[in-house]
């Protein structure tokens, strides 16, 4: 039986900020509690949030977003929100500013462990309101702002997904104009993010073609149209930056039928401790060899999604993938990221119990994560 779900209302094209106080209003918030970054706060992002909102409104600001969002700040964030008596979430940035802003208005309206609400625990279904949240991305990858799910590093180390259509914010605000400008790595990076949720969900065991179609749509205005590599070569191009804002929200509507062993791996690799590393990136490097892996369940979404890239008849999208990390400027391997072999157990036992192994086309046991981290590690 196919389940089919997209999320919320979303406010999408140049300028769509100017939509902020009026959407404020609508949902009942007066009181926003600003869940951005230090980086974002330093570049004026933050004061042009607040510019598109009248003085009626009475803003607090929690800036310190780490670059993967852990339970500490999540807890840290919460306790700002009900100090300062707000009445909703602004979640401004990438994907880690808008998970950890699903994650408080959780932890502010739920009161068990934020661990037992986490989807590898059943926690789905102890999932009731939270506050009410606005996503105002500003990258052009993740798609949180139209997704159920958050990912939080935990206090026990290990990475978990929190996932409920109550996490889902009330309203995305996708202003491509909030991404110009952006550095090429990160543009580069967060944009093989999106491609990485196109990608997956279509390769997804899950039955809904209605999401394979929004997967597809979004590969090709990345990939097919060449607005990725345009918008890494011109942080200024506003037709590129719209298209890959559009690609991004596309990814996390199709992953509504689930991701892969892409994700699984790159989670792994973000719960290390002391590395930091990019979601995106991450998933750009684990991309081509998790599709080798699965290219005997696959067979009949490849030549789709060759298609939507605009590949020749028989071209291997694995290499094309490998190929196009290299001319972004992406890393070769999980190796020249920091992960080595030592780590690999870690990591598969991570993976083999991520969520996203559930959806994966083929099932892959923790000794085949072993053996992808091997490759991956190596190259």
């Amino acid at each position: 039986m196919a389940t089919l779900t997209f999320c919320t209302t979303v406010l999408f094209d140049h300028g769509a900020l100017e939509q902020l106080g009026g959407t404020l209003k609508g949902n009942g918030i007066s009181r926003p509690l600003i869940c951005t970054d230090q980086g974002l706060l330093r570049a004026g992002i933050i004061d042009k949030v607040r510019g598109a909102m009248s003085n009626e409104f009475q803003t607090t600001i929690f800036h310190d977003t780490p670059e993967n969002p852990t339970e500490e700040a999540v807890l840290a964030a919460a306790a700002l929100y009900r100090e300062a008596g707000c009445d909703g979430i602004i979640s401004v940035g990438g994907g880690t500013s808008m998970d950890l802003g699903k994650a408080v208005a959780l932890a502010v309206t739920h009161e068990d462990e934020l661990l037992s609400y986490t989807a590898g625990l059943g926690g789905a279904r102890k999932i009731g309101p939270v506050a009410p949240l606005i996503a105002v991305p500003t990258t052009a990858g993740t798609g949180s702002e139209v997704s159920t799910g958050a990912v939080v590093i935990m206090s026990n180390g290990e990475k978990l997904i929190l996932a409920s259509k109550h996490l889902v914010p009330r309203v995305a605000i996708c202003d491509p104009d909030l991404t110009l400008g952006l550095p090429s790595l990160l543009t580069a990076a967060t944009g093989m993010d999106a491609i990485a949720h196109c990608i997956e969900a279509v390769c997804s065991r899950q039955v809904n073609p209605p999401a394979d179609a929004v997967g597809l749509d979004g590969i090709r205005r990345a990939l097919g149209q060449g607005h990725l590599e345009r918008a890494v070569a011109d942080g200024t191009d506003a037709q590129a930056r719209w298209n890959m804002m559009m690609a991004s929200t596309e990814g996390a509507m199709a992953f509504t039928k689930g991701l892969g062993a892409v994700h699984s791996m790159s989670h792994a690799c973000g719960s290390l401790p002391g590395l930091r590393l990019h979601h995106g990136t991450l998933n750009a490097v684990c991309l081509p060899p998790v599709l080798r892996f699965n290219h005997e369940k696959i067979g009949e979404a490849l030549p789709r999604i060759a298609s939507a890239m605009g590949l020749a008849e028989g071209a291997d999208v694995s290499d094309e993938i490998e190929a196009l990390n290299t001319r972004l400027g992406l890393p070769k391997n999980l190796g020249e990221m920091g992960v080595t072999a030592d780590m690999i157990d870690y990591l598969a036992a991570h993976a083999a119990k991520d969520v996203c192994t559930f959806t994966n086309p083929r099932g892959v046991s923790r000794d085949e994560y072993a053996d992808l981290f091997e490759r991956t590690i190596a190259g």
